[in-house]
């Protein structure tokens, strides 16, 4: 039985324990299809942050105007208008024309001159052998020029405001582009790098340019600022500046005579422009030394000051066309030897037609003719500081200031180098020398005078 137990046993399964089961709420519930749900906006969660609010200003209400405070700016208002308008009327008037009258005379003499001095020259200096090479192409530029003069001279002065910054950049430029070693386009004459152009059919001299730039800029910027010309920070260090640089980039081509000319006519502006006089002795120092550097110390210089002292201690290299210059005024003696009948402009003295012309004027007119012409140009320099005493503003006061003392500048230096009372150096004289752009743009200059004199002020009678 016992045995009988136990196989019964062996044949039951044995029964596996059943797994205990999770609470309900432990139980995974079974993996549903996932649907896609409508897609609910979502909304942003905004925390609030203390924000400070801004406090309004409150501006004091405008008090209402009185009767005579309205009729005061009204007053001002016409005034303004009225400015305007007589403005408009006056650049309609008439130019000054003994000033033009007189620019046209020099102009014309000048001419006559070149012509007389330069034939010689011409004919065997020229490709053609033509006698009137120069004249003529003098005569083209002197027609152009006082087309331009004209032209200029009824454009309303206020308008050149615009144009001070730009033309001064651009004669930086060309002072730079004239430096530039290698320049195809740079003509050097005698081991001066002074102009730029294409062969012989155009040239110029870039700081001819800069003359006019500076004129016009420290015109409108020194009328511009009154009292502030007093104190160095506004009055003396930006002019200062630009005028180093200028004078300088003129000095390396080397130009000295254009240098000065430069650094002279700004201290003009300067000076009429009501800086302290203080500065004026101080600048005065500086450019004593400096002209004592330039002259006694620069290589280039030195043999100029050498042989202008004693010309005839070397009359046939160094001091040859100093002493030929002498010799040339004495022949002329009181009355001249005629005109058209120099012996000196054959060949025997250097530039006869440019810078050295007035030497041939001496020759050929003698003592009387030459003071007539240096008249006629001190008629021409009082006439123009008389129209800038009676510009109708500070602005065309300045200008024709500048206009007038570049050409008293230029004509006493030319006349000086000549004569021999300077050292020689490269200086035309004003509506003589052969130079066309430079005639066109002393031209120009004199329009700019012409413009000015439409709006000056009415001078009482008597």
């Amino acid at each position: 039985m016992a045995a009988r137990g136990s196989s019964a046993a062996r044949r039951e399964p044995q029964r596996r324990p059943e797994p205990q089961r999770r609470p309900a709420q432990q139980r995974r519930k079974p993996v549903q299809s996932q649907q896609r749900r409508p897609s609910q906006s979502r909304q942003s969660v905004v925390i609030p942050f203390p924000v400070p609010e801004r406090q309004r200003v409150k501006r004091p209400r405008r008090r209402p105007l009185s009767r005579e405070e309205a009729q005061r700016r009204q007053e001002i208002r016409l005034r303004q208008q009225a400015l305007e308008e007589e403005g408009k009327e006056l650049a309609r008037g008439p130019i000054d024309l003994p000033f033009c009258l007189l620019v046209l005379l020099l102009m014309a003499i000048g001419l006559v001159m070149l012509l007389s001095a330069s034939f010689p020259s011409a004919y065997y200096n020229t490709k053609n052998n033509d006698p009137t090479y120069w004249f003529v192409r003098q005569g083209i530029f002197a027609v152009m020029g006082v087309a331009g003069m004209l032209f200029i001279g009824k454009i309303n002065y206020r308008r050149f405001r615009g144009v001070a910054k730009s033309l001064l950049y651009v004669s930086i430029f060309l002072l730079i582009f004239v430096a530039i070693p290698g320049n195809p386009f740079a003509v050097t004459v005698k081991g001066a790098t002074r102009w730029i152009g294409v062969g012989e059919l155009f040239n110029f001299q870039p700081s001819e340019i800069a003359k006019m730039a500076i004129v016009i800029y420290f015109s409108d910027s020194i009328s511009k600022k009154k009292d502030l010309m007093r104190s160095f920070r506004y009055g003396i260090l930006p002019y200062a500046a630009l005028l180093l640089v200028t004078a300088g980039l003129v000095a390396i081509e080397p130009h000295l005579s254009g240098a000065i000319l430069i650094l002279g006519v700004g201290a003009a502006l300067m000076l009429v422009g009501g800086i302290n006089w203080a500065w004026v002795l101080g600048a005065i120092g500086a450019a004593a030394g400096m002209l004592y550097f330039a002259l006694f110390v620069v290589g280039y210089n030195t043999s100029r000051i050498q042989y202008w002292l004693n010309p005839w201690a070397d009359m046939r290299d160094k001091g040859y066309q100093l002493s030929q210059s002498l010799i040339t005024i004495g022949s002329g003696g009181l009355l001249g030897v005629g005109l058209g009948k120099s012996r000196q402009k054959f060949l025997f003295l250097p530039e006869e037609h440019n810078d050295f012309i007035f030497a041939i004027i001496c020759e050929e007119l003698g003592l009387i003719g030459a003071s007539v012409i240096m008249l006629l140009f001190a008629a021409l320099i009082l006439r123009g500081y008389w129209i800038a005493l009676h510009a109708r503003d500070r602005f065309g006061s300045l200008l024709v200031i500048g206009v007038t003392t570049l050409i008293a500048m230029q004509t006493f230096l030319n006349i000086g180098v000549v004569t021999g009372l300077l050292p020689t150096t490269g200086i035309s004289l004003p509506f003589f020398s052969y130079g066309g752009t430079a005639l066109s743009i002393q031209l120009a200059e004199m329009g700019v005078v012409l413009s000015v004199s439409r709006q000056m002020k009415p001078t009482k009678a008597g």
